[in-house]
């Protein structure tokens, strides 16, 4: 049989996810009946109403769209005629009641990029960055009354580095999750009901919202925190701290050998050394953070040298 999905999200990695959904949709035994989606936020300097990017993807493919604030009666009444056979959801932001649970005979999926019970929340992908794990996963996992808690459907663990940021890991992600959701709704199209799932096992974390004050620097950390950080909160909500009592963003930057012993009475947070091949020092709690890429307010974003060719001042400095 071929069943009839209602996609619920929101933002670019879920569109992505989305669309890799709807080309395969043929193949895979379902259709994409529907978009379940935020509805449209007033952006940009003339606050023009702009909708999410799963609402204009739908749109432009002349998918059916719901675009309700609040899961209630009258959404519930909107989705209904679809007569779609199952929910699937990543990152829509918003938990599913029992009432609109009821609409789908086949129940409901969610894409999860983490280790479950590990990271459930909204933001398990800077989680994983932010601790500096060695291994992450994607999940599918089937939709429960509290927060990701359903069982284990389809699961890829991920090796990590120590070089991936918030933007890469989260794409890998919204890719390789698509694929196992076809794989899982292709189950579902041969059996007319979800397959079992194995119950999450070990103790749970949760994540929680990032702000824009997350992304302070500390400079008294060390080197490896800082590092993290930057790259788990790229490109949102970004790093940043203060030159001269003005936001300096800081966008990528790399752990460095160079030797910091000679800069141990130096202030945390000083601009010590640039170095044409690699990028610039600066001291923290413990070792060197050697910086890449930086944008001052009002100004573009650069890379170090073509930043450093306009801040002649800037090595000796010391940033808040």
């Amino acid at each position: 049989m071929s069943i009839k999905v209602l996609y619920a999200g929101s933002p670019e990695s879920s569109a992505k996810t989305l669309e890799i959904l709807f080309n395969k949709q043929a193949d895979c035994g379902f259709q994409i009946a529907g978009v379940l989606t935020n509805p449209p936020t007033a952006k940009g300097r003339h606050k023009e109403l702009t909708p999410t990017a799963c609402g204009a993807f739908a749109r432009q493919h002349n998918i059916p769209v719901f675009e309700p604030e609040h899961l209630d009666t009258a959404a519930r009444e909107a989705i209904a005629p679809l007569q779609a056979d199952i929910l699937v959801s990543f990152a829509y932001g918003h938990i599913f009641g029992p009432k609109f649970l009821a609409l789908f005979p086949c129940g409901g999926i969610n894409l999860h990029p983490s280790l479950l019970p590990k990271y459930r929340g909204c933001t398990p992908v800077p989680a994983a960055i932010l601790n500096r794990d060695k291994q992450t996963a994607i999940s599918v996992q089937t939709l429960s009354l509290k927060m990701d808690e359903g069982d284990i459907l389809s699961q890829e663990i991920v090796d990590l580095n120590g070089t991936e940021t918030g933007e890469s890991l989260l794409n890998y992600s919204a890719v390789n999750g698509a694929e196992l959701l076809c794989i899982v709704l292709s189950q579902v199209s041969d059996l007319g009901k979800l397959p079992d799932g194995i119950p999450q096992q070990g103790g749970p974390s949760y994540t929680g919202i990032i702000t824009k004050d997350d992304g302070k620097i500390n400079w008294s950390e060390s080197a490896e925190i800082i590092d993290a950080k930057i790259r788990a909160y790229y490109p949102d909500p970004g790093c940043w701290c203060m030159e001269n009592n003005v936001p300096l963003k800081i966008l990528e930057a790399k752990l460095t050998n160079s030797d910091a012993s000679k800069y141990t009475s130096e202030e945390n947070g000083k601009v010590v050394d640039f170095v044409k091949s690699e990028g610039i020092y600066i001291k923290t709690g413990n070792g060197l953070l050697c910086v890449t890429k930086l944008q001052r307010q009002g100004k573009n974003a650069m890379n170090y040298k073509d930043f450093m060719n306009g801040a002649h001042n800037f090595v000796g400095s010391v940033l808040q």
